[in-house]
């Protein structure tokens, strides 16, 4: 027995079933043990090596004893078998020997058989050789006396002609014997042989071998005694003699110790390995439970505390911030003398600390939170937008979900009345399969439900426990219990007021964290929402806005195109992704089949740009009716941007018109000529009917309302089936790319587009557009038509009254041969009076020229530049009266102006049944 010194420094025993004290074990690790007492401590069967060392010895000799008995089985198996072997073998030797058969049938079968038998016996090592008759009567025998006494065994077998062995115990003792028909030459069994062995000559063999199995098993033993005493004795060492009862309760009191200390602790290897964490450690540090093994930098840990903890430097109430939790950090090695390296940290949660710091640090992410609010809130003037930016801010920093409801009128940029029903706007949360409203839902909260209750008195509302508020689940029973399973357990609702305006309602959901909202976090959701619902208010007065000027828009470009012949038309109007801009566009149908094409734009968007591009297409319908020239209609534009600049400049609130330009085209079916001119205005596109692109070289006269310069004018023979390509600068200009690279893109578009303007417009918006462009976009393509040679008639006019007369004939035959006999006396009216007007108040050269087109048109050129005047003549007037009567007759008049004189025309309409046959 191993004494160890007390307290009282005595010597006492260590009593069985006792735990060692910590000193008491520091003593026996540290001691040297003397080879006597350790095989004394090992083979008292008390200490766990004890009973190792015995487990290990009896099974090591129950496995030799089971060696043996196997060998020795094994040896008496293979002898018996060999025995039987042979004694098979010789006594099918002596039955099948020559003379065997007459020997038997000999009158004395003993004299012969006998020293046969004996001979035979001694040679082959056997115990007997018997020669038998079929009765089993003996005539030989190793013992005469036997001879002619009856055989023991059994004969059956061999005298159904078959040898077989068995064992028996026979008259010399218990054998092995095999029993051998003896046949004659026809098959018949005459006698019988037996030979056999005698069981104590069998196991002969493993008598003699057992001697040895047994050594070499003493040898084993001896071995293994000795390895399991010298692994004994190690495991002596290492759990200090402690029995199996005491190392359990040490563990278990060690266990219980070190999981239930409100301290975490952990052991680290010098390698950095983790070898140990208690339960308050894995909390503290939210270690997985199989940490335990693992690499300290690949935990997961804050790298604060994984550089400590694999270091295994020394530490003191070292303060770090892990997660939420300030923790006191006390490190110390473990490499002294008998204790393997590494080190020991013990884990201090600093809950006064914590406390303090908690309280700053919710004050600090709340600050940085309105901070975001300022700046990420409102991004855009779009009000479903800015909600989205409120949901996203908010989530999961403060709710795990939120939720934006606005009124139907907020989203159109009006002002919500109560009674109204609300919308969805925005959802945001931490998982996609939450069972709230989805966007787009429309929702009328009863008068109960939090949201309902914010609306109706604009102040916030706190539902801490969703499951206890009856009133919130009257809202959608069904809704309101889906939630609750989910959990979805407390809730804040805020109405979005903008001064006394409420806009909507914001929801904040928790799910993940299991305390509920509080007042605090009531307030902060307040002012967080305040913030919001400036910046969507704002939206909401841009969309407002917006609308209108959308409105306003619409209404002030074409919504028909006039009908004409002399060009095939397509256009297309994008508005910019910035909002209303000043693009506008107009096809006019002028005298003489003629049309004019004016594209304008007005930099800027908003109603200002809408309404002064309002007041250009206006002026422009104006002054087109006037037949004015492109450089004079253009001209006036100026003129007229010039004084809508000075009327703006008085008026402080208003901005001058900046970046105006227009491009005006007029097309002449008849000649197919097309005057073209522009001011700041890009240069058209011409597309001839074999494909080519150009862009014909239009002088560019600056932007209207700069005045200074006359603009200038290039004229265009168009071969019929020609494309006109005319748009605004939003198509070519971005600013990501020069004007000439967006020119050589149209012309590339141009290219590949088919004949048909609708093709054209589709292709180029196609290639031009790959994204929503910044400024507004007007394209129109015309293809041009000509007047056929069969729908002219021209006849020139000598200066001679009697030419009036020639005039109708001529015109009276064409129109007959048109099929327009209808108006024949309205036309001969119409041009009998311009022609003598001409005669009297022009001058020459003149001539007259008839057109068949969607009307009947009548023209009268002269070299004159005055204008004829439309007037009431008095009953003693003796003139004055053709005007009027042109004016009654014709559908339109006017006088048209040219370089060389001037042309009055009129136009009537055609009948009914010839309209169809008109091109």
């Amino acid at each position: 027995m191993v004494r160890l010194l007390g307290r009282s420094g005595t010597r006492s025993p260590l009593r069985p079933g006792a735990a060692p004290s910590t000193r008491q074990r520091r003593e026996a690790g540290s001691s040297r043990w003397q080879p006597v007492a350790g095989l004394r401590s090992v083979l008292g069967g008390r200490s766990v090596a004890g009973q190792v060392f015995l487990l290990v010895v009896v099974i090591v000799l129950l496995l030799v004893v089971a060696a043996v008995v196997a060998l020795v089985l094994q040896v008496r198996h293979d002898t018996t078998q060999e025995a039987r072997n042979r004694s098979l073998a010789v006594a099918e030797t002596f039955a099948n020997a020559p003379g065997t058969v007459e020997a038997l049938q000999s009158p004395d079968p003993t004299a012969v058989l006998q020293p046969r038998a004996e001979a035979a016996r001694e040679a082959s090592k056997v115990d007997f050789i018997v020669v038998l008759n079929t009765d089993g009567i003996r005539y030989t025998h190793p013992k005469p006396d036997r001879i002619g006494k009856k055989f023991v065994g059994t004969i059956a077998p061999a005298l159904a002609g078959k040898s077989f062995t068995e064992e028996v115990d026979g008259t010399i003792g218990r054998l092995v014997q095999a029993v051998v028909p003896v046949k004659d030459p026809d098959g018949r069994v005459v006698g019988l042989v037996s030979a056999g062995i005698t069981t104590k000559n069998v196991g002969g063999t493993a008598d003699r071998q057992l001697p040895l199995v047994l050594a070499a098993a003493a040898v084993a033993l001896a071995l293994a005694t000795a390895g399991a005493a010298l692994v004994s004795r190690r495991l002596l060492r290492q759990t200090h003699g402690l029995g199996p009862h005491e190392m359990t309760r040490m563990y278990e009191h060690h266990d219980a110790v070190l999981h239930a200390v409100r301290e975490g602790v952990l052991i680290v290897d010098d390698g950095g390995t983790l070898l140990l964490a208690n339960d308050e450690a894995q909390r503290l540090l939210g270690l997985p439970s199989d940490a335990e093994g693992g690499h300290v930098p690949s935990l997961g840990l804050d790298p604060g505390i994984a550089d400590l903890l694999a270091s295994g430097r020394v530490a003191t109430d070292e303060v770090h911030l892990v997660g939420d939790r300030l923790l006191a950090v006390n490190q110390r090695t473990t490499d002294r003398a008998g204790v393997p390296p590494g080190s020991v940290a013990t884990l201090r949660d600093s809950t006064e600390l914590r406390a303090l710091s908690g309280r700053a640090e919710t004050a600090r992410e709340r600050l940085n939170m309105l901070y975001d609010a300022g700046v990420g809130i409102g991004t855009s003037l779009d009000v479903t937008r800015t909600a989205e930016e409120l949901t996203e801010l908010a989530v999961p920093r403060f709710a795990d979900f939120v939720t934006v409801d606005l009124f139907d009128a907020v989203l159109g940029g009006g002002q919500p009345t109560a009674a109204a029903a609300l919308s969805r706007t925005a959802v945001s949360g931490i998982r996609k399969d939450a069972p709230l409203y989805p966007v787009g839902e429309r929702i009328r909260f009863v008068d109960s439900s939090p949201q309902g209750r914010s609306l109706a008195t604009g102040g916030p509302v706190l539902e801490p426990r969703l499951s206890e508020a009856p009133g919130w689940r009257a809202q959608d029973l069904e809704r309101s219990a889906q939630i609750v399973t989910y959990g979805i357990h407390s809730l804040i609702t805020v109405p979005l007021r903008a001064g006394a305006l409420v806009l909507g309602v914001v929801s904040f959901w928790r799910y993940e964290k299991q305390e509920p909202f509080d007042t605090d976090e009531l307030a902060l959701a307040e002012e967080l929402v305040a913030r919001a619902a400036v910046s969507i208010d704002n939206a909401r007065r841009y969309t407002r806005e917006h609308s209108m000027a959308v409105t306003l828009q619409r209404s002030l470009l074409p919504r028909n195109l006039p009908e004409q012949d002399a060009l095939e038309i397509a256009y297309r109007y994008l508005p910019a992704q910035a909002g209303v801009g000043g693009d506008w566009f107009d096809v006019l149908p002028l005298s003489g089949a003629r049309v004019a094409l004016v594209v304008g734009d007005v930099v800027g968007h908003g109603l200002h740009a809408a309404a002064t591009m309002g007041r250009l297409r206006t002026a422009v319908h104006n002054f087109s009716a006037l037949d004015l020239p492109p450089e004079e209609l253009i001209a006036l534009l100026d003129e007229l941007v010039g004084r809508i600049d000075q009327d703006e400049t008085e008026d402080e609130g208003s901005a001058p018109v900046t970046g105006a330009t227009c491009l005006y085209a007029v097309y002449d079916p008849v000649s197919r000529r097309c005057t073209v001119a522009r001011a700041g205005h890009p240069p058209p596109a011409l597309i001839h009917p074999d494909g080519t692109v150009e862009f014909p070289d239009v002088p560019a006269g600056p932007p209207l309302g700069l005045g200074g310069l006359p603009f200038e004018t290039a004229e265009l023979e168009l071969t019929e089936g020609s494309r006109l390509v005319l748009y605004t600068d939003g198509l070519i200009e971005d600013r990501e790319r020069d004007i000439d690279v967006g020119l050589e893109m149209l012309r590339e578009a141009l290219g590949r587009a088919d004949e048909s303007p609708e093709g054209t417009c589709r292709v180029v918006l196609d290639s031009q557009l790959t994204a929503r462009s910044s400024d507004d976009i007007a394209l129109i393509v015309a293809r041009t038509r000509a007047l056929a040679a069969d729908q002219i008639a021209e006849w020139p006019v000598p200066a001679d009254p009697a030419a009036v007369g020639e005039v109708r004939a001529a015109v009276s035959r064409r129109l007959a041969e048109w099929g327009l006999e209808e108006l024949t006396f309205s036309t001969e009216l119409i041009l009998s009076e311009l022609v003598t007007n001409a005669l009297r108040y022009g001058g020459g050269p003149m001539r007259v020229r008839v057109l068949r087109d969607r009307n009947l048109i009548c023209e009268v050129f002269d070299s004159s530049s005055t204008s004829p005047h439309l007037r009431y003549a008095t009953m003693t007037d003796e003139g004055g009266r053709g005007l009027f009567l042109v004016a009654q007759l014709a559908e339109r008049w006017g006088t048209r102006y040219l370089p060389a004189g001037k042309v009055i025309w009129a136009e009537q309409p055609l009948p009914i049944s010839t309209t169809g046959d008109s091109p």
